[in-house]
């Protein structure tokens, strides 16, 4: 006997279940994680901003001394 899949409805409405049941199983962060990780990761940027613009200006500096040799 053949089996024959639910419709696009019924599937649709099954996925979205599945969603909400898995959604109650995730644990939040607390506010307080979300105000660290977000002020480490602003940190972080800061930190490869600065390093990405002292290297551009060093081989600014090293192209400026090869091109005006």
């Amino acid at each position: 006997m053949e089996q024959t899949k639910p419709n696009f409805f019924a599937r649709i409405g099954s996925f979205f279940k599945e969603v909400k049941s898995e959604l109650k199983k995730v644990v939040w962060p607390t506010f307080a994680k979300i105000k660290q990780n977000t002020l480490i990761v602003i940190i972080y940027v800061l930190v490869i901003g600065v390093v990405i613009w002292g290297l551009d200006l060093l081989f600014g500096w090293g192209m400026s001394l090869f091109i005006n040799r």
